[in-house]
């Protein structure tokens, strides 16, 4: 890595926190801390703090602090980053400090039109063509479409549903059907191994091990994809209906466009086996996954900061 180089992308996210940095990402940590009840002290941060999630002793506590894409805690937020960069950057110090752009979820300001607009630019997506854009970048607390054109974002939305209300979805489910109670890490482990968008032509399998809800001793059971497609249908309608609320408010001009070039899936959710299959016979479009799609957000951050016109949109929004 070269450390001389003085522009950083990071993308600030519920779950992980990511950093781009010389053409290449250094640092993929969870987006969380691991404190003290009593005095707030922080014990760990990043991976370490994920290790400890659901394992520590009564007087710690193991946050996020951000949820839903939004910042929680700015304290322990401060904290975190300021850790991350020292990781990164070590015992070097850049004349001046370097160039950072933080990625933030598309939201109620102008301002938060970033992360969209990153995502795309780190996905590939030739946005500065009149040629209409579509991206759905879907993270952990939130999913967001957006329509891009000439640089700048034409229409947009969001909700506050993503990667780990799949994960609550799956808890609930297993509790309702087994009486069995799991974590938010177990959920977490079942998505990521045999979850998928849609019933797949083989089944996968995996057992799970949780605490009965009557009886309180350990208990295993298997759970298959199917049962997890039908866990999280609600929610992927949630996560849907944002690509539709952009698709209907699209100027035709535009919308021809994409149903040419297609929709791009971004973000962590995009690894979810089928989502592209998925969102594909929910809108009417045909959608596709992006390279590295976990990624996009911070490599466009990290790249908008050699372009001075999107940079001087950026700041003026």
């Amino acid at each position: 890595m070269n450390v001389f180089n003085r522009k950083m992308g990071v993308d600030l996210g519920t779950i992980n926190v990511i950093i781009w940095q010389g053409g290449q990402i250094v640092l993929q940590e969870p987006a969380m801390v691991a404190l003290t009840i009593d005095d707030e002290q922080i014990v760990a941060i990043g991976q370490e703090a994920r290790d400890m999630y659901g394992r520590h002793p009564e007087h710690i506590e193991v946050i996020r602090p951000l949820r839903d894409g939004v910042i929680a805690d700015y304290e322990v937020t401060e904290a975190m980053l300021r850790y991350f960069f020292q990781k990164v950057s070590g015992r070097v110090r850049l004349f001046g400090g370097p160039q950072i752009v933080i990625s933030v979820p598309y939201g109620v300001t102008s301002v938060e039109k970033r992360a969209v607009h990153e995502a795309a630019i780190g996905a590939g997506l030739p946005v500065k063509t009149p040629a209409g854009n579509m991206i759905l970048n879907l993270g952990g607390g939130t999913s967001e479409a957006a329509v891009l054109a000439i640089n700048d974002v034409v229409v947009a939305s969001s909700v506050r549903a993503g990667g780990m209300r799949l994960d609550d979805a799956i808890v609930n489910y297993v509790r309702r059907k087994y009486s069995l109670v799991i974590g938010q890490p177990t959920a977490e482990s079942i998505k990521i191994q045999i979850g998928a968008a849609v019933n797949l032509p083989e089944d996968l399998t995996m057992e799970v091990q949780g605490r009965d809800q009557v009886g309180g001793l350990p208990r295993t059971i298997s759970i298959s994809t199917s049962e997890v497609v039908e866990a999280i249908q609600e929610t992927l309608a949630i996560i849907a209906g944002v690509a539709k609320q952009v698709l209907e408010k699209t100027p035709p001009e535009l919308a021809s466009d994409i149903i040419d070039r297609g929709v791009t899936i971004t973000g962590g959710v995009a690894l979810l086996r089928g989502i592209d299959e998925y969102i594909t016979r929910q809108t009417g479009v045909p959608a596709f996954r992006a390279d590295d799609p976990i990624v996009c957000t911070a490599v466009g951050a990290g790249r908008v900061q050699d372009d001075p016109v999107i940079m001087r949109r950026l700041m003026n929004a």
